[in-house]
């Protein structure tokens, strides 16, 4: 397979596509073969700052009335159209930054304008104004966007998180500037793309390219209202205590290690079948994924040997072969991290489980892997690959005190016979959502609901994303010498 090129990543700010500025000697590498796909780029204070400025200056009462948010309904449909029309650029695009087997980035790509325009149909039925009962008097509620929105995202959802993210502030009219992962830039341009070619007002989103240190320069800005960021738990403390200067909003999903509590009652195959599904979903590279599997006593060799079955029959590829079951890992940091993950549990005690085939390839190649036989408590650092530790627990009891020791606070996992059973153990969980006997990532139902416990971050998920994470509350109305004080 030759070795592919993905354009050079440029900004959008101020409403004209401008070149990055380029880091010396550095590159975006496929993570396949380590080889170069494009330059490595930032973008320079005076660029930042102009997207600042514009941002201000488009954020304004006519943004939301009712003409406009129709108007913005009517482009954000425009824009699902138009990524319609590229999925496969898009899958191809992800599957090159994120090494996600092509197949299954097409999955992810082809839900990309359902989710884009859900979020015009609740922006057309969520109402901005509501008239409230007050005796007669003219009260009203108003839905308001906060302001200029800084978005930052991560590399391991290349195209969805930066989407599904500014469309829902886009939909709330909160001027959006978006930073893509440095590792990850180019899904998330081909996004940008799709919505300026739908026709968006002036001013209502930007894009800037380059790492950490653009990314605080946004952040920290006094000028930016809210902030949405998916990523590191410790960018996210970054983030959070910059914002405390002007308390910002802040949504924050910051991941964790995620118990998979397993039942005595459990079914083997069911239990095997939903762990593999987890840690090898996205290459394991999505923070709601197992982490440290937490099973029976009663249950660890069998569940053991029927994990390592499983893996030793994975077919470990070329991200953009369509076969491939599982790809490399994203990037060569976060590739370095995994391993001194794994070396850490080994010095620790853990036997190390390594089961499958590698391909002939010079990219970021990891087996799945299990870590046995080490203590619960030196396994809380977030894995985010395809790496799961297994302990023995005595009881539910047992399981629920290690998962609650170190909470993960975002997703975790039970599985047993009894769904009665398994669903009060799972509502004891410190963590915003539990799924029992699988490890999916569509939405458990409609109204799904899920906050961010504990060091997960700061707010959640949930329908009506637009209104209720980038829209404040503003209540205006007559007063009345009648009110009692």
């Amino acid at each position: 397979m030759s070795n592919p090129q993905l354009p050079q990543p440029i900004n959008y700010i101020a409403d004209e596509w401008s070149e990055c500025r380029t880091i010396p000697d550095a590159w975006n590498l496929d993570p396949n073969t380590g080889q170069p796909v494009h330059r490595a780029v930032t973008t320079g204070p005076d660029d930042v700052e102009r997207a600042l400025r514009h941002a201000e200056r488009s954020y304004g009462f006519e943004r939301w009335d009712d003409a406009a948010s129709e108007e913005r309904a009517a482009v954000i449909e425009r824009a699902a159209d138009i990524v319609e029309a590229r999925i496969e650029d898009i899958a191809r695009t992800d599957a090159l930054t994120s090494g996600v087997p092509i197949a299954k980035g097409r999955m992810v790509a082809q839900f990309l304008p359902h989710r884009i325009r859900s979020s015009a149909a609740e922006l057309r039925a969520i109402p901005r104004r509501t008239a409230l009962d007050a005796g007669g008097r003219d009260v009203r509620l108003y839905k308001v966007p906060w302001g200029p929105a800084a978005i930052l995202t991560p590399w391991n959802g290349p195209s969805f998180i930066p989407a599904a993210k500014m469309v829902s502030a886009l939909a709330a009219g909160c001027p959006v500037i978006l930073k893509p992962s440095e590792h990850a830039p180019s899904s998330a341009q081909i996004i940008v793309e799709c919505f300026v070619k739908a026709g968006l007002p002036d001013g209502a989103l930007q894009l800037v390219h380059g790492a950490g240190d653009v990314g605080a320069a946004l952040t920290g800005d006094h000028r930016v209202k809210i902030v949405s960021f998916t990523g590191g738990p410790n960018a996210g403390r970054a983030i959070a205590r910059a914002a405390a200067e002007d308390f910002k909003v802040l949504q924050l999903e910051l991941g964790g290690n995620n118990p998979a509590l397993v039942l005595d009652d459990a079914d083997i195959d069911v239990a095997a079948d939903g762990i593999l599904d987890g840690m090898t979903k996205l290459n394991g590279q999505w923070c709601e994924g197992p982490g440290k599997v937490l099973a029976h006593k009663s249950l660890v060799e069998p569940l053991l040997a029927a994990l390592l079955d499983r893996i030793s029959r994975i077919e470990i590829g070329h991200s953009l072969d369509e076969n491939t079951q599982l790809g490399p890992i994203s990037n060569a940091p976060h590739f370095a991290t995994l391993q001194s993950r794994i070396d850490g549990l080994r010095a620790h005690g853990a036997t190390i489980h390594q089961p499958a085939q590698l391909p002939a390839l010079d990219g970021f190649f990891l087996s799945p892997t299990v870590a046995s036989g080490v203590d619960a408590s030196v396994a809380t650092a977030e894995l985010f690959g395809p790496l799961v530790s297994l302990h023995t627990v005595e009881s539910d009891e047992d399981a629920l005190r290690v998962a609650n020791a170190n909470p993960s606070g975002l997703d975790a996992y039970v599985f047993g016979g009894d769904l009665d059973r398994a669903i009060d153990v799972g509502s004891r969980v410190l963590s915003g959502e539990v799924r029992v006997n699988g490890a999916k990532v569509a939405d458990l139902a409609d109204g799904s609901a899920q906050s961010f416990w504990g060091t997960a971050g700061i707010g959640g998920h949930a329908p009506g994303e637009s209104v209720r994470v980038f829209c404040g509350d503003r209540v205006v109305g007559v007063d009345s010498p009648d009110l009692p004080l």
